[in-house]
C-alpha cells in the first residue's frame, strides 16, 4: 500500500526554534561535505563555499526594534552554498524526493534536512552538475518550495569541460529566523565551525570551507587554527552499558561559549550545556601556563543517534529515572554525571590553581563573615566546597546554608535509625555509630550558637549604619530604629522572641511574662488601667507609646520595665510629661501600678504599687535632653554617653542612654563572643 505525503502539513509538524535559524544552512553545508566524500572519499579534499547575500540597507529598518539589532551591511536575505562534490545524480535526486528516506542513514541522515530549509526560507533553488550512468556530465536544475515541492526540474547537457558541482540557494530568509540569528560573516563562520567541529578534528579532516560576505572571506580552517589551543583528545566511557565517545577540546579564551558539554548526534551538534560549577574548580578561563582557554567536551554515541529528534533540535531523554528502572534506563543526569567526572580527571592539572583559590575564598568568608559554618566545614565533602572564587557573599552563604541543611537532615535520619539498632550491630559498632552521631550533633549545635552570635553582630552593624545621617541630611525616623529592638504594635502573644533584639537594651529583657510594643495601656492584659493615650501621642508620635515588660510570675519579685525611644538628634524636650521623655516613662509606670498589675494569665500581683520599675530612655544627648536630666537630678556617666538615677519616690531606676552608648554597651557585653568567632568587635 502506497502512502502520500502532504508537504505543507509535514512542514507544519516540523519544529525549528527561531534561535536555530541557521540550522538549515548548516544542514546544507553538511550535505556538501558528504557530497565531497562521495566524490573523493573521506580523506579527499574539496571545497565548500558559503556566500552571504544581503538586501538593501534600507530594508533593515524592520530590524530596528528587534534583537540583536540592525545590521549596517543590510539584512541577510539568501545563502548560497557551493561544493564540488558528486552532485544530484539519479540516486541523490530520488532520495531528495523521498521524505524520511534512509538513503544516508549510515552517516546520520534522517531525510528531513530539506524540510528545515523550507521552515526558514521561502524557497530553494538548486543547480547541480553530476555524472550519469555512462559517466557523462549532466546539469540538473529545479526549485523546491512549500506548495509545489520539487518543481521546474530540467536536465540538460552542459558545455564541455564542466566538472561535478552543486549550488544550493536558500532564498527568502523568513523574518522570524533572520532577526534571531548571527548576521556577520565572522559570527556565522564561528557558529558553523562549532557545529561541524567533528569533521575538523577527525582523521582526514574537513574540506576547505569559506564564508564569503561581499569583500570579506572567512576561512574556517584559519578560524580553527586560531581558536584551537591544542589537539583534541578523545576517550570512551560506558554508562549503564552504553558506550559514549568524549572529545576534549581546548579553545582559546573568548573563542566559544566557555566550558560546555556539546551533545552530538548523527555527526551534528544537537545541544549544549554550560558546566561552570558542575565540575569542581572549573570557573572562568583556565590556563595551561601558556594561554588561557575555554573547554568544550563533545559527546557522541550510537545511543544519542537513536534518541535524537528527526529535526536534530533535541534529544529525547528524561532528566532522571525513577527507582524502578534506575539500574537499566539512561537519563541526562546519568550521562552528565559520568561525563563531568571524566572532565574533572582530564582537567585535573589545569584546575589545581582554581581549586586552591576556591578553598581560600570559603576559608576567608567563614573566618570573617560567616563563622557559624566553621564547626561544620570539616564535615562537608571538599568537592561540595569548591565554589567560584568570584562568587558573591550572598550566593556563598546560600551554598553553605544548603550544606548545613543537608547535614541537619542526615542527622535527623540517623537519629531515628539509632533508636532502632541494626540486627547485625555489635556493642562496639553501635557505640561507634552513637559517638559519631553525637559528635555531628555537637558541631551543629555549635553552628547554631555561632549563628546566634553572628546575628547580633549584624544587628549592631545595621543599627550603627541606621544612626548615620542620610544623603538628604536627615536622620532615620523613630520607627526604623524601633524595629531593630522589636516590631511595632504587637505583644508577646503575637511575635516570636527571635524576632526581637531586646538584648540591645538589657539582656534581662529576654525573661518576661508579657511583652507589648506600641499598644494602648487599656489593651494590655497585665494591667487594669483605663488610660487611653491622646491621639498626638499614639497616632502622630508612635514612639511616645512605651514598650513594657512584666517580669516574673506573681508576688513582690515582679518588676516593670519601660523603654522609650526617640528620634536621633531630637532637640525639643521640655518640662511636662508631653515633652519630657523621663516624665513620660515614669507616667506610664505610675498608670500601670495604679491599675493593679496582674500576670499575663490574670493572677493579681500583691502590692503592685511597690513593684520595682526600670525606665530606659534611648535618645541622643542633645542640649534639651541634657537639661531635663540635670533638672531630674540624674548622674552623668563617666563616658558622657548617658545619665542614671534611682528615683526614690517612684521606686524606679531611671537611665537615659544615648544611641552611641547603647551600641557601645551591647558591643562590650558581646565582645568575648565576637572575638571567639573571629568577628571584629569595632
Amino acid at each position: 500500500m502506497s502512502l502520500n505525503t502532504y508537504l505543507p502539513g509535514r512542514l507544519r509538524n516540523t519544529y525549528l526554534p527561531a534561535k536555530d535559524g541557521l540550522l538549515p544552512l548548516f544542514e546544507a553545508v553538511l550535505n556538501s561535505i558528504e557530497a565531497i566524500e562521495d566524490a573523493r572519499g573521506p580523506t579527499g579534499r574539496g571545497e565548500v563555499r558559503i556566500r552571504v547575500i544581503r538586501g538593501p540597507v534600507n530594508l533593515e529598518l524592520e530590524y530596528e526594534k528587534k534583537k540583536p539589532g540592525p545590521d549596517p551591511l543590510g539584512p541577510v536575505t539568501d545563502f548560497e552554498v557551493y561544493d564540488d562534490g558528486v552532485g544530484f545524480d539519479a540516486s541523490n535526486m530520488l532520495a531528495f524526493e523521498t521524505l524520511d528516506t534512509d538513503y544516508k542513514s549510515d552517516r546520520g541522515g534522517r531525510g528531513v534536512g530539506r524540510l528545515l530549509w523550507l521552515k526558514a526560507f521561502k524557497e530553494v533553488r538548486i543547480d547541480s552538475f553530476f555524472r550519469n550512468e555512462t559517466s557523462e556530465i549532466r546539469r540538473r536544475e529545479f526549485t523546491f518550495d512549500p506548495v509545489s515541492g520539487v518543481a521546474n526540474q530540467k536536465v540538460t547537457e552542459p558545455r564541455a569541460g564542466t566538472r561535478p558541482q552543486t549550488t544550493v540557494r536558500l532564498a527568502g530568509f523568513k523574518e522570524k529566523y533572520r532577526v534571531a540569528v548571527f548576521k556577520t560573516a565572522d559570527a556565522i563562520a564561528r557558529a558553523l565551525l562549532e557545529h561541524c567541529l567533528w569533521y575538523f578534528v577527525r582523521l582526514g579532516g574537513a574540506p576547505t570551507i569559506t564564508v564569503v560576505d561581499g569583500d570579506q572571506i572567512v576561512d574556517l580552517f584559519h578560524l580553527y587554527d586560531d581558536h584551537m589551543q591544542a589537539n583534541a583528545v578523545s576517550e570512551k566511557i560506558v554508562v549503564k552499558g552504553q558506550e559514549f565517545e568524549l572529545l576534549h577540546v581546548k579553545l582559546r579564551s573568548g573563542s566559544s561559549s566557555p566550558h560546555q558539554i556539546v551533545y552530538c548526534a548523527d555527526r551534528r551538534v544537537v545541544s549544549t550545556t554550560k558546566i561552570a560549577g558542575k565540575v569542581p574548580g572549573l570557573y572562568g578561563p583556565i590556563s595551561d601556563n601558556a594561554h588561557e582557554f575555554a573547554y568544550s567536551c563533545y559527546v557522541s554515541s550510537q545511543f544519542l543517534d537513536e534518541n535524537v529528534r528527526s529535526e536534530r533540535t533535541g534529544i529525547d531523554l528524561p532528566e532522571s529515572i525513577g527507582e524502578l528502572f534506575e539500574d537499566t534506563e539512561l537519563s541526562w543526569k546519568d550521562i552528565e554525571e559520568q561525563v563531568c567526572l571524566r572532565i574533572a580527571a582530564h582537567l585535573r592539572n589545569y584546575l589545581a590553581a582554581n581549586r586552591e583559590k576556591s578553598r581560600e575564598r570559603v576559608a576567608a568568608f567563614v573566618a570573617t563573615k560567616a563563622p557559624r559554618y566553621r564547626p561544620i566545614v570539616s564535615r562537608i565533602p571538599e568537592e561540595q566546597l569548591l565554589v567560584d572564587p568570584d562568587i558573591t557573599d550572598k550566593d556563598l552563604e546560600l551554598a553553605l546554608h544548603k550544606q548545613l541543611a543537608d547535614l541537619e537532615q542526615q542527622l535527623l535520619a540517623d537519629g531515628h535509625d539509632l533508636m532502632k539498632p541494626y540486627d547485625e550491630d555489635s556493642v562496639d559498632t553501635y557505640r561507634q555509630r552513637l559517638d559519631d552521631y553525637l559528635a555531628r550533633a555537637e558541631d551543629i549545635k555549635r553552628s547554631d550558637l555561632a549563628s546566634y552570635v553572628s546575628h547580633r553582630k549584624v544587628i549592631l552593624d545595621l543599627l550603627e549604619s541606621a544612626l548615620e545621617r542620610g544623603q538628604d541630611g536627615r536622620h532615620k525616623r523613630e520607627d526604623v530604629l524601633h524595629a531593630f529592638i522589636m516590631p511595632m504594635r504587637v505583644d508577646s502573644d503575637h511575635v516570636r522572641f527571635e524576632s526581637c533584639n531586646l538584648w540591645l537594651v538589657d539582656e534581662r529583657l529576654a525573661f518576661h511574662d508579657y511583652l507589648a510594643s506600641d499598644k494602648p495601656l487599656s489593651s494590655m492584659p497585665i494591667t487594669g488601667s483605663k488610660s487611653q493615650k491622646e491621639p498626638d501621642l499614639v497616632a502622630l508620635n508612635v514612639f511616645d507609646n512605651p514598650t513594657l515588660v512584666s517580669e516574673g510570675g506573681s508576688g513582690p519579685s515582679a518588676s516593670i520595665v519601660i523603654v522609650e525611644i526617640k528620634r536621633p538628634m531630637r532637640n525639643d524636650a521640655g518640662p511636662g510629661e508631653k515633652d519630657d521623655p523621663i516624665e513620660q516613662a515614669l507616667g506610664y509606670l505610675d498608670r500601670i501600678r495604679q491599675g493593679k498589675v496582674t500576670t499575663s494569665r490574670g493572677r493579681l500581683i500583691p502590692n503592685s504599687a511597690d513593684i520595682p520599675g526600670f525606665c530606659y530612655v534611648v535618645c541622643d544627648i542633645t542640649p534639651t535632653i541634657e537639661q531635663r536630666c540635670k533638672f531630674a537630678g540624674m548622674i552623668r556617666r563617666s563616658d558622657g554617653l548617658g545619665y542614671f538615677k534611682y528615683n526614690e519616690p517612684m521606686k524606679a531606676y531611671v537611665e537615659v542612654i544615648s544611641f552611641d552608648g547603647l551600641v557601645k554597651a551591647a558591643k562590650e557585653r558581646n565582645r568575648a563572643f565576637f572575638e571567639k568567632l573571629g568577628l571584629p568587635a569595632t
